[in-house]
């Protein structure tokens, strides 16, 4: 019979999924096997889209098949799981404008996909799929939340700790309180000038209940906080940085966005910005993932200075990483949004202030961090004292300064930083030279680089001629003993605005009392599930300063009111991000079904701890995490600190949740526009000569692009898989080229790797006669030894991941078997091993018909033999003066006398000397002979 890849996939899917053959048993269950290695691979699991997946999704997914294939064949115990990521925007959009609820289309989309994943046939155990949306699952996700409610970070520990060892502290009166609640060590730290705090600090017994109960909440994990954000009144929502244009408006919809306070649960993210950073160093991640999370948190060494305002109080505090220029400062600036531009603000440029920080807090940040940016700025009207030199220095506020990195004020030396300087050329302020450089005018541009120290001294401190590097270290010394600053490390991060004002996403735990006190709820109220609303749009409206609601507070009473202790308590009325489920679900992934913890603890303790290093420092975890690039800085970095608060807090093992991560390249196809440059559909485009026309129009073939709906450029696995059969679509997606690059589609393409497959068929089994093509006869010495290589290459890129040389090395074993008339059983068996976690169903299909009558899933990976690796002759090319006449295969270990001979005795080399005489021969051994004959 032929080769009839659609009745041999749908046979093994079905046996797979009939047998449970993927299926991984957890310690206590029956089947675990304590003494086996564990695997566990993992995909970043997909968002359940309306359309499905398209041949770009499966890339990752195929190669982590791969990879859980070919350890179940080495000795492991494999965990491979998915599931989906079901909460979010787009679900709750799409559902909005149809008029169907989330939940319904959500689940019709997890239907479809997984009918999508399973008939690619991968190895997944699909007895743990979880959905984020799901009630057993989100139950888990609120008690997370609560765990950092209930915890804060202990700087002396250097971790999370449950709230109640904070009370503990304070109770003993080991902390005291200062006057913003923070937490001062001793009553005497922190007190002078350097930390702009009054004398005064309290403790714990002075304060009041009120008091008290502000002091845990604002150093909680878990806490509500008023921060400007980006509102968007049209979608009824808060926006991301990276969702706003430079425009000021929102990408979706294109509808303004205002800043404006909103009073939002946030997570203390930056608390772990020390641990984030230094245990990057745990984890085999690529180098540029490594390099975006270490500029996203941004660790800046440098100093904390205190300006004193002129005839105010007030100080002025900044954070500068070059604190050796400090006698080149000449002016200061404010973000518009600082808390003391109003304070400071003279009367007389009050109007002028308070209209430049309307408008500057409307713009993006993008917008204003640009470089490009003209620079714009307004006088305050007030002075502040350099320390240094003490100089007056002008205060301006500029929207090129913003709250969210350092302190929200800058002292500003235009000599050595190029915005400043722009800045200061605009207005007309000063520009004094600091650090010497001859071949640079700082009237012209900044010298922004190290160098020596100049105009740099007062009557107790003197920097000149020190480096920068001692300068540093020389002003901060002298700035502490003085009580003007101190050394301070700072960090770019920023605590995570954690509230959502949407429907579809996680509610949270947590009642808001009549007299504004939070509430938590007990672990044994959850899961607090979303209530059903026919009306679950976005409160959107016009105005940006309508009061925020959200869809959930046109809740019924019945969900929103909670009576309890005599009082009425109202549920918090927003939700989390989507980010939240995703934060976790390769722990509950592990241990599924449990409903007494969100992970078992032995189960975790196996599949979570590594039991080798791997040839690098390892903090356990998965041991390999495929997914895209572009998660980089935001699901990652998020789920790294959740993991973290589960480990200080003792429910997980290990300080890094993914060992090793492998970020897959994007599958690229050709997207196509009509004469307005409006995209059309790929698939519906045909070559017409040299044009491109579709539906009779001429089109124009775009560059490359990601698959996706906005290039019209996506083809359906469902039409490759009809056509081609899956194994061929595995092959081929794998077989385009490394596996971490971009690669470009072309359906036609395939067709190569369907041919492989069918002569593969061919050289096991007669299509007429539905014979096996085998014999028991061994194979002969070259073939062995070709066997044997194929072994080693195949195994050494399963290893790496270099799937696309492992096919050429099985396709280059197949056609040495084609003029054959039978395949010896040796390689046969071998050959249907090594292709198996690439095209799964037509080795099972082989194996079969080989006589064995247990699936290969868990059959021995061949072993190659050394010795049959040892070449045993070689080829050497032989030129007549620098001109190739012939070749010689001779033993390996022959001499160069016994070279010579046999090539000056082959007839083409004798046929081109002729009569000339020999006056030379230069071997290069195992690459070639050159005779010179003259």
């Amino acid at each position: 019979m032929k080769y009839d890849f659609a009745a041999i996939e749908s046979k093994w899917q079905h046996f797979w999924q009939a047998n449970g053959t993927f299926a991984a048993a957890n310690p206590g269950q029956c089947g675990f096997e304590a003494d086996r290695p564990k695997f566990y691979v993992l995909d970043m699991f997909p968002y359940p889209s309306g359309v499905g997946l398209h041949v770009g999704h499966p890339l990752g997914y195929i190669a982590t098949d791969i990879v859980a294939r070919y350890k179940r064949m080495c000795g492991a115990a494999v965990l491979h799981p998915m599931g989906y990521d079901a909460f979010g925007l787009p679900a709750e959009q799409f559902a909005v404008e149809h008029g169907v609820h989330p939940r319904i289309t959500t689940e019709q989309n997890i239907t479809n996909m997984t009918r999508q994943l399973k008939r690619l046939g991968l190895s997944y155990d699909w007895d743990r799929c979880l959905t984020t949306t799901d009630p057993d699952y989100h139950r888990w996700t609120q008690w997370i939340f609560l765990q950092l409610y209930n915890s804060w970070f202990d700087p002396t520990a250097g971790a999370a700790r449950p709230i109640e060892q904070l009370r503990q502290k304070l109770e003993a009166e080991v902390l005291y309180v200062g006057p913003e609640d923070e937490l001062i060590d001793s009553p005497a730290e922190g007190l002078g000038a350097v930390t702009g705090m009054p004398i005064g600090a309290r403790k714990w017994h002075e304060l009041s209940a009120n008091q008290r109960t502000a002091v845990i909440a604002n150093h909680r994990l878990a806490y509500m906080d008023e921060i400007d954000v980006n509102w968007c009144p049209a979608l009824g929502t808060v926006l991301a940085n990276e969702e706003v244009t430079n425009e000021g408006r929102s990408e979706r919809g294109n509808h303004p966005v205002f800043k404006r306070p909103l009073r939002q649960w946030m997570l203390r993210i930056t608390v772990y910005a020390h641990r984030l950073l230094e245990d990057l160093e745990l984890v085999k991640w690529p180098d540029p993932i490594k390099t975006m999370q270490r500029n996203w948190i941004g660790r800046s060494e440098g100093a904390l200075v205190d300006f004193a305002v002129v005839d105010r109080d007030d100080l002025i505090r900044v954070f500068t990483t070059r604190p050796d220029t400090l006698f080149g400062a000449t002016y200061m600036v404010l973000a518009p949004e600082h808390p003391l531009v109003e304070d400071v603000t003279s009367n007389s440029q009050h109007q002028k202030v308070d209209q430049y920080c309307r408008q500057a807090v409307q713009r993006s940040e993008i917008d204003r961090a640009a470089e490009t940016k003209s620079k714009t700025g307004v006088f305050t009207g007030a002075c502040a004292i350099n320390p240094v030199s003490g100089q007056r220095l002008p205060i301006w506020i500029a929207d090129y300064v913003m709250m969210g990195y350092g302190t929200g004020a800058i002292m500003a030396v235009p000599a050595h930083d190029q915005r400043d300087h722009d800045f200061a050329r605009t207005f007309g302020l000063p520009i004094i030279q600091v650090v010497a450089e001859d071949s640079v005018d700082v009237q012209v541009e900044a010298f922004e680089g190290e160098g020596t120290c100049v105009n740099s001294a007062n009557d107790e401190v003197s920097l000149n001629s020190l480096t920068t590097a001692e300068a540093k270290h020389a002003i901060t010394q002298w700035l502490d003993m003085k009580g003007l600053g101190k050394t301070q490390v700072q960090y770019k991060l920023r605590d995570w605005l954690f509230s959502r004002q949407r429907y579809w996403g996680e509610p949270f735990p947590i009642l808001h009392g009549p007299d504004g006190e939070i509430v938590a709820l007990d672990e044994a109220e959850l899961p607090v599930e979303l209530p059903e609303m026919e009306d679950f749009a976005p409160c959107a409206s016009e105005d940006p300063n309508e009061p925020v609601q959200t869809p959930l507070s046109r809740a019924p009473d019945s969900w929103k009111a909670v009576d309890r202790d005599g009082k009425r308590y109202t549920r918090e009325l927003n939700t989390m991000p989507q980010w939240a489920g995703s934060c976790w679900y390769y722990l509950r992934f592990i241990d599924p079904a449990n409903s007494e913890r969100f992970v078992g603890r032995e189960a975790e303790q196996y599949w979570m701890v590594s039991d080798k290093k791997d040839g690098h420092p390892h903090a356990g975890g998965v041991d390999l995490y495929v997914g895209g690039a572009e998660h980089a800085v935001l699901h990652l970095l998020y789920a790294r600190f959740w993991h973290k608060v589960l480990h200080d807090l003792g429910h997980v093992s290990t300080p890094e949740p993914f060992g090793r991560l492998f970020n897959q390249g994007y599958i690229q196809a050709y997207a196509y526009t009509d004469e307005r440059g409006v995209y059309v559909p790929a698939e519906e485009v045909k070559e017409d000569g040299q044009r491109f026309v579709c539906n009779g129009q001429q089109v124009r073939q775009e560059k490359l692009g990601k698959m996706g709906k906005s290039l019209k450029n996506a083809v359906a696995p469902d039409e490759i898989c009809e056509r081609f059969g899956c194994d061929s679509l595995r092959l081929y997606e794998m077989y385009l080229g490394p596996l971490d690059q971009d690669k470009a589609w072309s359906t036609k393409d395939i067709v190569g790797q369907s041919r492989f497959l069918h002569r593969l068929w061919r050289n096991f089994v007669n299509e007429e006669t539905n014979e096996l093509l085998v014999s028991d006869k061994p194979a002969g010495e070259d073939l062995r030894r070709m066997l044997h290589s194929t072994i080693k290459r195949v195994t050494d890129d399963m290893e790496t991941m270099s799937y696309n040389t492992a096919i050429a090395a099985l396709i280059e074993l197949n056609n040495e078997l084609i003029s054959a008339k039978t395949t010896p059983r040796d390689v046969a068996e071998t050959m249907v091993l090594l292709l198996s976690p690439i095209a799964p169903h037509i080795s099972e299909e082989l194996w079969q018909r080989l006589g064995h009558d247990q699936s290969l899933a868990y059959e021995t990976w061949p072993i190659y033999d050394k010795a049959l690796l040892v070449q045993q002759q070689v080829q050497y090319p032989v030129q007549v003066n620098g001109r190739l006449r012939g070749r010689i295969t001779i033993a390996t270990d022959a001499d160069d006398k016994a070279i010579e001979s046999s090539a000056l005795a082959e007839q083409a080399v004798k046929d081109a000397i002729g009569d000339n005489p020999v006056r030379k021969v230069i071997i290069v051994r195992n690459k070639m002979v050159n005779i010179v004959a003259k």
